[in-house]
């Protein structure tokens, strides 16, 4: 395969890395094969001490700032990455849009398309993005992009179909200079298998406090995940002997002779349970001084508690509740668990571990748009 760069054919893509967090673009892209990394650019010290932990970035250009960028010292490359920051999209944020000033971050990524002008990008955000300004904001950015002189095709992708049981839905920008690729590089078609699993709610409540049974996909990771209040999301874990294993958000370490919580992270409570066959009713399962009548969880076979306005109701059944590990987040991001151990192993915190899954690109959705992104290359060189 060869590519195309500033009037010389090349066996290889070269890439350069923006809003680098601690790699998914490029874990993703090494696992397509047939990609060379020449830079990279990352702004939060956590993220760049695991991204150098990771990967061998030696010889490398690097930035912290976007903005301070010298495009006319950059080496030179032939595929921009980047997931811009989205909080400025995102449901979960204000939505300000390009309002935002990380929302204008985006038009960092234009100048350095318009000064490299390599042949290819990919760009990931959260499919808020969509609707920011009645799509006015979108509007702008695919204008800007094709003033460029990029052809640009987008698309929603849901990474529980490209091998990881987390639902996470985000919005693929990829383009091409010159060419149309429309198609080419985001449609799968028949490759991709969809997953037939959903996320399944057993506790309802707020985000953080909800509980889901972890035979389903796990809820989306954010960059507030894990810790005191985290968005991880609970997950019901089987107590039977010996313990069940499941595909999705599954019990790594957690010892079965604890307590309710694993006692890993702050703000998690305690309780015991009795082995029993059948189940208990439980009234609100995260404020432990609630009660009814005096009474917080009944006997097995006696009914539910009243349904209140304020109450939460929940069930007891030989089982825990439990937050997701670090580690589990970041598998369920397509990250190995020799990857997470090289960056845990350098002390960092379970805060930062959680943060940096959060912000990350999912590794399996790349590799796919990667050898999407390959065959289209040797498709176009061969014309």
């Amino acid at each position: 395969m060869k590519t195309f760069l500033r009037g010389v054919w090349r066996a290889i893509i070269r890439v350069f890395d923006a809003f680098a967090g601690i790699g998914g673009f490029r874990s993703g892209l090494e696992k397509a094969g047939g990609y060379e990394f020449v830079g990279w650019c990352e702004i939060d010290k956590f993220a760049q001490k695991a991204y150098r932990t990771l990967y061998d970035t030696g010889g490398e250009d690097f930035y912290e700032n976007i903005r301070t960028i010298d495009t006319g010292r950059l080496a030179d490359f032939d595929l921009l990455t980047g997931g811009f920051p989205c909080q400025p999209f995102s449901v979960a944020g204000q939505r300000k849009g390009f309002d935002d000033e990380r929302g204008n971050l985006f038009f960092e990524l234009a100048r350095i398309l318009k000064d490299k002008r390599p042949r290819y990008f990919i760009f990931e955000n959260v499919p808020g993005l969509l609707g920011i300004d009645k799509g006015q904001t979108f509007s702008k950015i695919i204008e800007t992009l094709s003033e460029l002189g990029y052809c640009v095709e987008w698309a929603v992708h849901n990474s529980a179909d490209f091998g990881v049981p987390q639902s996470r839905r985000r919005i693929y920008l990829a383009g091409c200079f010159g060419a149309d690729c429309s198609g080419e590089i985001l449609y799968f078609g028949n490759i991709r298998k969809e997953n037939t699993r959903k996320v399944r709610q057993i506790i309802k409540g707020s985000q953080g406090n909800r509980v889901y049974q972890t035979d389903g996909l796990a809820v989306t990771q954010c960059s507030s995940s894990g810790g005191g209040g985290g968005k991880t999301g609970l997950y019901w874990i089987d107590m039977n002997y010996p313990p069940n294993f499941t595909d999705a958000a599954r019990c790594l370490n957690t010892r079965y002779d604890l307590e309710v919580s694993s006692g890993t992270h702050r703000g998690e409570r305690s309780g015991v349970f009795i082995e029993e066959d059948a189940p208990r009713a439980v009234l609100n399962p995260f404020k432990e001084t609630t009660h009814q009548n005096g009474r917080r969880i009944k006997e097995p076979n006696e009914p539910m508690f009243t349904i209140t306005v304020t109450d939460r109701h929940g069930i007891v059944h030989h089982g825990r509740i439990r937050r997701l590990m670090p580690l589990e987040c970041w598998r369920l991001q397509g990250f190995t668990t020799e990857q997470f151990q090289k960056v845990a192993e350098t002390g960092m915190s379970d805060v930062q571990l959680y943060k940096q899954a959060g912000n990350a690109v999912t590794v399996s959705v790349v590799e796919a748009i990667g050898r999407n992104l390959q065959l289209f290359d040797k498709k176009l060189n061969q014309k």
